[in-house]
């Protein structure tokens, strides 16, 4: 049995907060890696609302369907003529007008039903169904990439399943209390619906929780400033994955949502602060497994949906931009009657993200990620050349 200094992963924690000690792994002291372009994927756990984040605020159909839940976007930034951030991405606002962020909506990966578990599998796995491939797409990039670059790194206490497979990967997070996950939360409260007394205590419990921001479990910013110490050096590694949870929003989705993409805004502008020059070749991309029912329902939330938005940014992206083809939200133009329809596939955009990202030609890049899936001309012109 080889000893844990020499195991194709390593599973490190910081040993206590505020020490302003960094351990690399063993696997990333390397010579210089061929490329000094980074790529991040960044994983909203819970099926982030696309609407909310990236909101169609000039489609009639928003507020009529939003109610009360739509954002009133006097405080947001307008993006387009269509389109506008939630007020609480005050620095990824910053990136879209440096033309360092851009938004893709109405996006998903192949998966059509909505269970977490099923869908985050699909996402991460590259494959067209749930458990179709045992290893993750952005292992298989690792593949692509020339026999010297550095390994990836999750920035994560274990290794998610995007980064398992063939190629060495490391993973390091640091401590953090233990909490309880959102599906049990969310069997507790089915159990309790029932009993008038109980479901009203549990509701002001998950209320404060809500107002608390429990979506992220570290903080968010040492998290990028984490990923950021990682990928800055030279001979750090090329790839990288984080994950955030807390996304699945039934109820109470409004201070929820702020909370949570505050969090992910502070996360993404601690990357950026700590990456320095290498920010310029670092491309990070943000997506979901699925996203939420266009309508508000009765709690105040939304339900699991389909199509969703997802975020690229980085010194190395070409923003500025909203893509996609926004298939507008009337009634008929509804998928299922009930959900944004998709009209980009994730798979396309990744793809195109990475292959452009390390120079590498894009079909050959979505045969190796997603080979269950027809190959379609991705999103070109993603990057800066």
């Amino acid at each position: 049995m080889p000893s844990p200094l020499h195991s194709r992963r390593h599973f490190l924690r910081l040993a206590a907060a505020g020490t302003g000690i960094l351990l690399a792994p063993p696997g990333l002291v390397l010579a210089r890696a061929a490329t000094d372009r980074r790529f991040v994927f960044v994983i909203q756990r819970g099926a982030a609302d696309g609407l909310e984040t990236v909101i169609p605020y000039a489609d009639p159909g928003y507020a009529r369907l939003r109610g009360a839940l739509a954002i009133d976007t006097t405080a947001a930034t307008k993006l387009d003529g269509t389109f506008a951030l939630h007020p609480a991405l005050v620095e990824t606002a910053r990136l879209y007008a440096a033309q360092q962020a851009l938004f893709v909506h109405a996006v998903a990966s192949p998966y059509r039903d909505r269970s977490h578990f099923d869908g985050q599998n699909v996402l991460e796995s590259g494959g067209a169904a749930p458990y179709a491939l045992k290893d993750g797409w952005l292992n298989r990039l690792l593949g692509l990439l020339p026999g010297n670059a550095a390994p990836a790194i999750a920035i994560t206490p274990t290794v998610p399943l995007a980064l398992r497979g063939q190629a060495d990967v490391s993973s390091y997070a640091p401590s953090a209390p233990k909490q309880a996950p959102e599906d049990l939360l969310q069997r507790v409260e089915q159990m309790y619906a029932q009993d008038p007394q109980l479901h009203a205590m549990w509701s002001a419990a998950m209320g404060a929780r809500s107002m608390a921001g429990t979506g992220l479990r570290q903080n968010p910013a040492e998290l990028g400033q984490l990923a950021a110490r990682f990928l800055s050096r030279r001979e750090g590694p090329r790839i990288a994955m984080l994950e955030t949870g807390g996304w699945d929003t039934h109820s109470a989705q409004a201070p929820r949502m702020a909370n949570q993409l505050k969090a992910l805004d502070a996360m993404l502008a601690a990357l950026r602060d700590g990456m320095g020059v290498a920010w310029a070749d670092t491309t990070v991309l943000v997506a979901t497994e699925f996203g939420r029912t266009a309508a508000a329902n009765g709690t105040g939330g939304t339900d699991h949906g389909t199509a969703s938005a997802a975020m690229l940014l980085g010194g190395a992206v070409q923003g500025g931009r909203v893509l996609g083809d926004w298939p507008g939200l009337a009634a008929g133009a509804l998928y299922q009657g009930r959900d944004l329809r998709p009209t980009t596939g994730l798979d396309a955009l990744i793809a195109a993200a990475a292959g452009e990202s390390f120079g590498i030609e894009p079909e050959r890049v979505a045969r190796a990620l997603f080979p269950q899936s027809q190959w379609a001309e991705g999103l070109p012109g993603l990057l800066r050349s």
